[in-house]
């Protein structure tokens, strides 16, 4: 569909297209974006995109550079260079014709923030247990560890970069910048949620332009598992499906999705 994608160094970034069908005019596509250390082949981030194609939205997940099977080395992975790889995936979609939402998990979800701040061709933004005190997550997880030397979560697989740490002490904190957002937002954290504390996320939504809504799952930890996997696809999709029927009767979208079977 968008043949290779590759970022502004020239690095292919690994995806997978989840297509809700043929359509006419511009329809609507959610690229999803991982947590650091992650890929696109994480569970929930499966099942989120196939509850969407399946809800008539269609969806694309790609792995960051330097993670999964993409091109490009871990220890340059960072929110900076993150928030580049989202512009150019975005490029590819839209170059195609289709309008752009954006999901970001964890400290993709810190990139979608930044990115939508930005750009303006991201039409809705959701974050999913977003990453938004950089700086405090940074120290709290890894500060005992050497970058350069140290693990993240003392896994080899993960080296923790100088790269990594300056580039999130640097930034500090997205929260600044989700007033500089003009789209309607999502925010979904779970309650039981140790690596981003349930605060963050009601601080960050409080600080959000309208409109935008907040979902609170009990039970839920940072990475939806167990039966909080289909609470948030649930949500994430009824979210979804409103927004677009919306536009469809605003005549912004071509094409609305169908209902969601239940």
């Amino acid at each position: 569909m968008f043949g290779e994608i590759r970022n502004e160094k020239g690095e292919r970034l690994d995806y997978r297209w989840h297509p809700a069908g043929p359509g006419t005019g511009p329809h609507p596509v959610v690229l999803l974006g991982h947590g650091v250390t992650a890929h696109l082949d994480r569970p929930f981030v499966q099942a989120l995109a196939e509850g969407m194609a399946a809800a008539g939205i269609s969806a694309l997940r790609f792995s960051f550079s330097g993670n999964g099977a993409s091109e490009g080395r871990f220890e340059d992975s960072c929110i900076t260079k993150e928030v580049a790889d989202l512009g150019s995936v975005i490029d590819a979609v839209t170059a195609a014709g289709y309008d752009v939402s954006y999901a970001g998990h964890s400290m993709g979800g810190a990139v979608g923030i930044l990115r939508a701040a930005a750009d303006p061709r991201i039409r809705h933004l959701i974050c999913l247990a977003a990453m938004i005190h950089t700086g405090r997550f940074v120290e709290s997880e890894f500060g005992e560890a050497t970058p350069d030397q140290g693990f993240m979560w003392d896994d080899p697989a993960c080296p923790l970069s100088s790269t990594f740490v300056r580039d999130l002490k640097g930034i500090e904190s997205v929260a600044p910048k989700i007033a500089e957002v003009r789209v309607p937002v999502l925010f979904v954290y779970g309650i039981e949620d140790d690596l981003v504390p349930g605060e963050e996320g009601r601080e960050v939504f409080s600080k959000a332009n309208e409109p935008k809504e907040l979902v609170e799952l009990r039970g839920s930890n940072h990475v939806f598992a167990g039966p909080a996997t289909q609470e948030m696809v649930t949500a994430v999709v009824s979210w979804l499906q409103r927004q677009f029927s919306a536009q469809a009767i605003d005549g912004h979208s071509a094409e609305a999705p169908q209902a969601l079977e239940s």
